[in-house]
């Protein structure tokens, strides 16, 4: 007999702090971590200086909003040039500029896309999302953004970069429970950079301990399979 596993708003909210430590993490190669505390808030607003917002429906709907300190924008638009591998002296040195926030939103669309995708998997549900908007927000200016929501649950959560600059994630959604009824399997996420690196690790014990075999095409081949190709 299946246990009725209860999923809650609260769940969904975890795993999209998972999604965005996952992907800032990955992205700029540094770490991205967020409060173990929850804050319940009356509203979602834009705050200084970079506010994000996207809205997503389907199987749930609700408002996601990131808002960034100069110092945290900054902080995370380096790290992720670089680790793309852009010079230095080719970056933007100011907050305000057109790539910072070009950055962020495609950072924003990268977690929400992740987020979704787990939600789909793991709740058999599905949403999308709105193309996320970038706002530029003067120091003495807050912004209130609303969703269509018809009982709204409002939570705002820190996260800290690894040079200790904090960012806001705000989220907004109907109260909500997934309710299992039957079990079901998911296919686990992979993350083909790990595979390749492992693989390109094995290479040379590979070529040592059979010498005439073609090491790189059998490894190649490996990679294929598992990855389902």
């Amino acid at each position: 007999m299946v246990s009725n596993k209860i999923i809650k708003s609260d769940d969904i909210l975890l795993k999209l702090c998972h999604s965005v430590s996952h992907i800032l993490t990955t992205t700029t190669d540094s770490s991205i971590s967020h409060a173990g505390m929850i804050q319940s808030i009356s509203r979602t607003r834009l705050k200084p200086d970079i506010g994000c917002f996207s809205i997503f429906d389907g199987g749930f709907s609700g408002l996601v909003i990131m808002n960034f300190s100069s110092d945290a924008a900054m902080d995370i638009y380096r790290r992720y040039m670089l680790n793309m591998g852009i010079q230095e002296s080719d970056l933007a040195i100011s907050f305000t500029s057109d790539e910072v926030s070009n950055v962020l939103g495609e950072l924003m669309n990268q977690i929400l896309g992740y987020f979704i995708n787990k939600v789909s998997k793991e709740l058999q549900t599905s949403i999308k999302q709105s193309q996320p908007k970038m706002l530029t927000v003067n120091r003495e200016l807050s912004i209130s953004v609303d969703a269509n929501l018809d009982a709204p649950q409002a939570r705002r959560v820190s996260f800290t970069t690894e040079d200790n600059h904090n960012f806001y994630l705000e989220f907004a959604m109907d109260k909500t429970e997934f309710i299992q009824l039957d079990e079901f399997e998911f296919d686990e996420d992979f993350d083909p950079d790990s595979l390749i690196e492992i693989h390109g690790i094995d290479l040379p014990r590979k070529h040592q301990s059979a010498p005439k075999a073609n090491p790189a095409v059998d490894s190649a081949d490996d990679l294929l399979d598992e990855l389902g190709l």
